[in-house]
């Protein structure tokens, strides 16, 4: 006979509230990596009256991750909080939905599309190298952290909506903002019990805030997207080569019969764009702090983009991507220990038995993609930062991060902007390993782990300065 949820091992509810008061007073992710510790890569919480499963066991997310979008789903929670902000597309989309979706948007991340794409990208790190070279020969501070924001979200509305708005150098950006306070809002919501928000008299000011940012990116994407139909309206052969992932979902639109309505094109493009921006500035951001406390990784670093760019400002070549296996090796390592996602939510559309244990059509999983490498990656000094261990050159072969890390989900929805992140990233640190120095500012903590729906730090304790 099976097992039920409430055979399961986990923390003991309080009445009416169940797990609430735990989960509020720390950052959600954490509070799920302990009691992953203390219960074991199988247990249950509560939510109110509703009962969670989080699992950190490798084998169960793997079968988990393949099975979406058929017998499992996305937290029915997490898309409908993602839809209410505007971001209805690709990454809320369930079922043959998603699959329409989905092929339309890998068509316009595809390698090709980002190296036809990469003129752009290099001045654009060349316009985040000129900044920062400017500001310390002003004897001037660099905020990393909201350039590196900034810099991706350039990058992001260029790729996706053929934009330059360069947030980079417009201090404040409008549309920064609203997508920071976005991510911060959503984050909360997920965590409470209760959806307030709905309730017109119980919303607050940041509810009402919430509606008005929405509005303002709505507004921002529409004006891209009257610019993307002028473009291809002037240059009809746009259609059958579109330059950009705006243009190709306009495209599919105009089609007969599509299917793809103006609210897709515009929850798409909105997804894009929250998708492209936190995420890989913030590995990015951590990936600098481990070089900071780590001079020999970022001393071989240095050495492998000198090596590459030789004279360069920036890497001009997308051919010389693949030129920069440290780089890569200590992005993958980054993300092993501080993932911008470090668990994912997922619930089942049917009831299902996993292993032995009955649960019902509904329930939420919580995946520890982060705890589950912790358990079952099988590396030696796991708590270090050890880029080496990814390269060929260990051990004889190397590990294969693919086989031990989610980094970008798994399964048929694995991300489809890990190229063009891995892209990014090896952009900004050949450029900063090639002309500046890192060194942790004097006295400043650790920066702490936040859950803005993805992993932040609450600050980058890391100083730049220039090469000698």
């Amino acid at each position: 006979m099976g097992k039920n949820i409430s055979d399961l091992p986990g923390p003991k509810p309080r009445p009416l509230l169940g797990n609430v008061r735990e989960i509020r007073a720390r950052p959600f992710h954490q509070v799920l990596e302990d009691w992953g510790r203390e219960f074991g890569p199988l247990y249950r919480f509560r939510i109110m009256g509703r009962q969670m499963l989080a699992t950190s066991d490798r084998d169960m997310i793997a079968t988990l991750l393949r099975d979406r979008p058929d017998m499992m789903r996305r937290s029915s929670r997490t898309a409908e909080m993602l839809d209410e902000i505007g971001t209805r597309g690709l990454f809320t989309a369930e079922g043959e939905d998603w699959r329409r979706q989905r092929k339309l948007v890998m068509r316009a991340l595809t390698p090709e599309v980002i190296h036809h794409f990469f003129p752009t990208l290099a001045a654009m790190t060349e316009r985040l190298r000129l900044r920062w070279q400017r500001a310390l020969a002003a004897g001037q501070p660099v905020d990393l952290l909201r350039d590196l924001k900034a810099y991706t979200l350039d990058v992001t509305i260029g790729l996706a909506m053929g934009q330059d708005i360069n947030t980079l150098e417009l201090e404040a950006h409008p549309l920064q903002r609203d997508i920071e306070f976005l991510f911060q809002l959503v984050a909360r919501r997920l965590t409470t019990p209760f959806a307030y928000w709905r309730v017109p008299l119980l919303k607050r000011a940041q509810d009402h805030e919430a509606i008005a940012a929405s509005a303002r990116i709505q507004q921002a994407i529409f004006g891209f997207i009257a610019d993307a139909r002028q473009r291809l309206a002037a240059d009809p052969a746009r259609r059958l080569k579109p330059a950009n992932l705006l243009e190709a979902l306009i495209v599919a639109r105009d089609e007969p019969d599509s299917g793809f309505t103006d609210e897709a094109v515009v929850g798409n493009a909105i997804t894009m764009v929250f998708a492209g921006e936190d995420t890989t500035s913030n590995t990015a951001a951590w990936l600098l702090e481990f070089l900071a406390d780590h001079p020999a990784a970022a001393a071989r670093m240095a050495r492998e983009a000198e090596q590459v760019l030789g004279e360069r400002a920036v890497l001009d070549d997308y051919r010389l991507l693949d030129q920069l296996p440290y780089i890569d090796a200590a992005t993958r390592e980054a993300m092993r220990l501080k993932p911008v996602g470090p668990f994912m939510a997922a619930e089942p559309n049917q009831d299902v038995v996993l292993g032995d244990l009955a649960v019902p059509a509904g329930t939420v999983i919580f995946l520890l993609l982060r705890r589950a490498a912790e358990r079952e990656a099988g590396l030696a000094q796991q708590e270090r930062f050890l880029p080496e261990r990814w390269l060929v050159e260990a051990a004889g072969q190397g590990d294969d991060p693919g086989r031990k890390l989610f980094p970008f989900g798994g399964g048929p929805r694995f991300c489809p902007g890990r190229y063009l992140a891995m892209a990014e990233i090896k952009m900004v640190m050949s450029m900063l390993a090639r002309h500046f120095t890192l060194e942790r500012v004097p006295g400043a903590p650790a920066a702490r782990e936040c859950f803005t729906f993805t992993m932040t730090p609450d600050a980058l304790p890391v100083r730049l300065a220039r090469k000698t």
